[in-house]
């Protein structure tokens, strides 16, 4: 039995369709059964709706550890894609809490059990930070405390230790970071908000640029990676770096719509941010751009993709292909 926590979220439930179809023995928790619909929407969206009723779906949560006992029960693998993603700061505690804790009830849960194998999809915002000789970042750049992160990359950073306190009391794991993930255009989350604002006539840009990955990638290198004998490792997931710029426009020229034309310089972007905490400070307004994401919006970061080319030699889905067909 498989167990994939986040099987209602872009990740797992493109995981959850890539196991069923492979043949295997799938159990998927979720917290709201109205979630559950979103998956069954994605299968439908790729016409696989007789093999969404194949999954064993329970209801259970990854911070009740009675609800977890219960979704154990004979599992051998475990896919653990569940967090809480939220970029405002006012979300600091449920993050951590969601993101820390929840992984460690997760692991303590596979070591009692005997699981053979977990494969956890942390993020790059936990990858480290370069140093003043150093222009790409990979798995071995080291995090630097002192360095501002969002609340967000913390948590990540903070359950990646917990998979590595796992491994050191003999649990077989694996991380994934991916860059950020591209997903078919009728995901209304996460990076599924680029289409639906650019279809809406998005008009801003930005100049910086980070890594990018299909959703198809990454569930192709989380199965390659644990159906394999590699274990204790991180690999870094991203096809290629590429510029919000570029990015708008392909996805504004596949909606067939107009592409961003105002740029957002470094210096307005910084009064947006502050303004926009203003406003949430004084009229408890929910937060859409802190300070780090602001930042990113005009750095540029390389992201190396050399350890996980080399330890499965796979070929990335092409962003703009993936772009202009789904």
């Amino acid at each position: 039995m498989v167990l994939v926590t986040g099987g209602t979220g872009l990740v797992g439930s493109h995981l959850l369709l890539h196991l069923i179809e492979n043949g295997e023995n799938v159990r998927a928790i979720y917290r709201k059964l109205e979630t559950v619909q979103k998956t069954k929407q994605l299968f439908s969206h790729y016409k696989k709706e007789t093999l969404f009723e194949k999954i064993n779906w329970i209801q259970a949560d990854i911070l009740d550890v009675p609800s977890l006992e219960i979704a154990f029960e004979n599992v051998e693998y475990v896919y653990h894609c569940a967090a809480f993603i939220s970029f405002d700061p006012k979300d600091e505690d449920p993050i951590r809490k969601t993101n820390i804790e929840g992984t460690a009830n997760i692991v303590n849960f596979c070591i009692a059990k005997n699981v053979k194998k977990l494969c956890f999809i942390s993020s790059i915002a936990a990858l480290g930070d370069l140093k003043e000789n150093e222009n790409c970042i990979t798995e071995e750049t080291e995090w630097n405390p002192e360095k501002s992160h969002s609340d967000y990359a913390i948590s990540k950073f903070g359950a990646e230790m917990e998979i590595w306190r796992g491994q050191q009391e003999g649990l077989n794991s694996v991380i994934v970071n991916p860059g950020v993930i591209l997903g078919p255009r009728i995901w209304v989350e996460g990076s599924g908000i680029f289409f639906k604002k650019i279809e809406n006539g998005f008009p801003f840009y930005f100049k910086g640029s980070t890594g990018f990955i299909t959703v198809t990638d990454v569930v192709k290198i989380m199965v390659q990676l644990m159906n394999s004998e590699v274990k204790n490792e991180r690999f870094t997931l991203v096809a290629n770096t590429i510029r919000f710029q570029e990015l708008f426009n392909a996805i504004a020229d596949a909606l067939k719509v107009r592409r961003p034309s105002v740029y957002i310089n470094p210096f307005v972007t910084g009064i947006l941010w502050r303004a926009d905490w203003f406003f949430s400070t004084f009229f408890r307004t929910k937060r859409i751009l802190d300070k780090e994401t602001a930042i990113a919006s005009y750095s540029k970061t390389l992201y190396s993709n050399e350890k996980i080319k080399n330890t499965l030699k796979i070929d990335f889905l092409d962003i703009h292909h993936y772009i202009k067909e789904n």
